[in-house]
């Protein structure tokens, strides 16, 4: 065989390499199914399957939290604000194109739990700029005296077992912090059955036992305002959501009795997610940038946002939860989370259900919200199965 005829044979057996990555820019581009390797009739029957399958919880999210399981706990009335959510709504985005979407992508909705995601973003940057030396630090001595709005001193890490909690083990949620706080207990979240023998038990060693605990993530973003001495909302659009391009729609708020001093000025300690109202407001659209940022591995442009070693930690299992890195980024740890994609997909997922489906392996991101719990990972594989060339299609084509 001659040189040339070498040269074809090998060019024709090499795999085709992978599509250059793409950040949208305001105007984010759209490619038709075909032009990413998809199958337009299977996109159509994963969306249907979606809307079929729409959350059979009030529309009114206010009322939804009232007569739901979070309406039965113990201080389980709500002081942050609801809004009525839309239409069930989805985007899909390959190659860093918008492929499809429905309902109403650019409506600001309630995200709930995808809040905590966010939150873990401004305490990577923190972390990246040295304001955290390192989430293997005990949280306490980094706070200074905390004072709310009415002038009472608050100390939630008084305790000798909270002045053992670390950064990482808040973003595990496997610090097992005891106490109150904006008038919730930690008890009262999701309450054990044998909820006396739990009050009274000893505390577990952080990083020993996972439970998942919206007043424990709140007091999450205490103590990263604490370390920013600024309003984390602000923080958040100046370094992460400004960077990536995302509209100036989203909000981010606390309760109505979270109000601290900082430098003289009352300042909102935002809330982790939807649980008695607050967290994110944010459209389908702006959640489809962020998955996209973290597909990335914190890298938007020429810009890394979130640096890799931060989103390398965050997807790193933790040892109490396999199947889940830190503050809602849910792993695919064994494909036990999603049984048909990737064992590297990942999703920040809140109630909802609200999901951003990414997925390394097949360079896709897919943001789908109202849609029942129960029936994500049906929807995951459906939309996985309209993927029908992984390495030949290219953005552009």
């Amino acid at each position: 065989m001659n040189a040339l005829a070498l040269t074809l044979t090998l060019a024709a057996s090499a795999p085709a390499p992978s599509p250059a990555p793409y950040w949208p820019a305001e105007d984010w581009p759209t490619r038709t199914p075909a032009q990413v390797g998809m199958s337009a009739a299977r996109i159509e029957e994963a969306i249907a399957f979606a809307k079929a399958s729409e959350s059979a919880e009030p529309r009114d999210l206010e009322r939804a939290h009232d007569v739901g399981p979070f309406g039965r706990e113990p201080y389980s009335n709500s002081t942050g604000p609801f809004r009525p959510r839309g239409e069930p709504t989805g985007i899909v985005v390959r190659h860093g194109y918008v492929v499809a979407q429905w309902g109403e992508p650019d409506r600001v909705d309630m995200t709930f739990s995808v809040t905590k995601s966010f939150l873990s973003s401004v305490v990577g940057v923190a972390v990246d700029r040295r304001l955290i030396r390192s989430v293997d630090d005990p949280v306490a001595p980094a706070m200074a005296p905390i004072v709310d709005r009415a002038g009472r001193l608050l100390d939630p890490f008084a305790a000798p077992h909270a002045r053992t909690i670390t950064w990482d083990s808040l973003l595990r949620q496997t610090s097992d912090w005891s106490g109150a706080l904006w008038g919730k207990p930690d008890w009262a979240d999701r309450p054990a059955a044998d909820l006396q023998k739990d009050i009274a038990r000893e505390r577990h060693p952080p990083g020993e036992v996972y439970e998942y605990n919206d007043a424990r993530v709140n007091l999450l973003a205490l103590a990263a305002l604490n370390v920013w001495r600024r309003p984390l909302p602000q923080v958040l659009g100046e370094t992460v959501m400004e960077p990536i391009g995302a509209s100036r729609t989203w909000r981010w708020y606390g309760y109505e009795d979270s109000w601290v001093i900082l430098d003289g000025t009352a300042v909102q300690s935002v809330s982790g997610g939807g649980h008695w109202g607050g967290g994110m407001f944010i459209s389908a659209r702006d959640q489809a940038r962020f998955g996209l940022l973290t597909l990335r591995r914190g890298r938007w442009r020429d810009r890394q946002v979130l640096s890799e070693d931060w989103i390398r930690r965050a997807l790193t299992p933790t040892p109490a939860q396999p199947t889940y890195g830190f503050m809602n980024y849910y792993l695919n740890t064994g494909r036990k989370y999603l049984p048909d994609a990737p064992a590297e997909a990942f999703a920040h997922v809140g109630a909802g259900t609200n999901a951003i489906y990414v997925d390394p392996v097949n360079d896709l991101v897919v943001v789908v919200r109202w849609i029942e719990g129960k029936t994500f990972p049906e929807f995951v594989r459906r939309m996985l199965s309209a993927i029908e060339d992984t390495a030949a299609a290219r953005p552009g084509r």
